[in-house]
């Protein structure tokens, strides 16, 4: 099964879309699979990370404004914006496809897990998230 989800973004930072994805695993009526997610985009990306403490997320986003600055000068791909070609470099850092074992017709993720997906843009909109099954 291959289901296409639509997440809304508006601004930098951690969207949890773990529940869309586990209702995803559930229509699916699947006993045990492994669910992979990809994103389409190149200036997003997909983590799992603690759901407990929005402080680990927040250090997370800090800790890579740090390492990837805006309008660095070596910076040829400018013409977007000053936030696009840092969100190139995060998500080549980071994650644009995820596997997530499933049994019982759920995710087997640990307590503290949750599936996010990191908007690296200031401004974006709609991101395409593919779920395979």
């Amino acid at each position: 099964m291959i289901k296409h989800l639509r997440i809304t973004t508006g601004h930098k930072g951690f969207y949890d879309i773990t529940s869309q994805l586990a209702h995803t695993v559930q229509e699916a009526a699947v006993d045990e699979a492994l669910c992979t997610v990809f994103i389409q985009h190149t200036s997003a990306s997909l983590l799992i990370q603690e759901n407990a403490d929005p402080a680990v997320r927040h250090d997370l986003e800090n800790w890579f404004d740090r390492l990837v600055p805006r309008n660095d000068p070596l910076y040829t791909h400018t013409n977007e914006g000053p936030d696009d070609m840092p969100g190139h470099i995060r998500s080549a850092l980071t994650a644009s496809n995820l596997s997530i074992p499933v049994q019982k017709g759920r995710l087997l993720l640990g307590t503290w897990q949750s599936i996010y997906l990191w908007e690296h843009r200031d401004h974006s909109g709609q991101r395409s998230v593919v779920v395979h099954l």
